[in-house]
């Protein structure tokens, strides 16, 4: 069973503490427990709730064989977003997110097409035909595509579902599931607007404790859900 870190650990990670009062979002105010400093800080009790919420909905969707795309490009989310998604066996975008990714997925499906291909002709030795010239080329395109599209070689047609870290950073992606009419779980601190969002993560989206563990949560729900299908 995924086990659901306690109020305690997620004190520990400091998942409780939000933005300064004045940055906040009132929309964030049903998610909010009070004020220290003159900063906000989250409640933790409906935190945890909404939590179970979403990492259930993940461990349900895995199960029913749902594509989850993990967003997450903020410098202290990549590497753990990126570890958590391969864990989990799903998509992955740790770094800019390309405009129309979802929306116009067929251009992004041929860049992941030509990404392989060039890999898989590597690999083989197609390439070594080339001048050296060439050959520098090809592997410079291929470090090109590996940052738009390295997360996406499983992705083959567009997501179920997207995990957004931080909303309010990732704004392109959220209207992009919005407009295609994809169920979005999307982390949100005090400063973020969560309409919209299917499943709220109330939480500090800069702690590198916080981001450990609800991503790491979320790869073992997904895994989980992955396991009982194969019963």
């Amino acid at each position: 069973m995924t086990k659901i870190p306690t109020i305690e650990e997620m004190l520990k990670a400091g998942m409780h503490f939000g933005h300064r009062t004045s940055k906040w979002h009132p929309k964030m105010a049903p998610y909010i427990y009070g004020e220290k400093n003159e900063v906000y800080v989250i409640d933790l009790s409906r935190a945890r709730e909404l939590l179970i919420e979403a990492v259930e909905f993940m461990k349900k969707s895995s199960g029913e064989g749902k594509v989850i795309l993990f967003v997450g490009t903020k410098m202290q989310v990549k590497k753990i977003l990126r570890k958590a998604a391969e864990d989990a066996g799903m998509p992955y975008v740790d770094g800019k997110w390309l405009g129309g990714m979802v929306t116009n997925f067929n251009i992004i499906k041929k860049l992941i097409k030509n990404y392989k291909d060039l890999l898989e002709n590597k690999k083989s030795g197609k390439l070594e035909k080339y001048t050296k010239k060439e050959q520098v080329e090809f592997d410079r395109e291929i470090a090109r595509l590996e940052v738009k599209v390295g997360g996406l070689v499983s992705l083959n047609k567009i997501p179920d579902i997207i995990f957004i870290w931080d909303v309010k950073k990732e704004k392109t992606a959220f209207a992009e599931a919005k407009k295609k009419g994809i169920t979005v779980i999307g982390v949100c601190d005090t400063n973020t607007n969560p309409s919209g969002v299917d499943y709220v993560i109330p939480a500090n989206d800069d702690a590198t404790k916080t981001i450990k563990l609800i991503l790491e949560l979320a790869a073992e729900a997904v895994k989980e859900g992955k396991e009982i299908t194969k019963k």
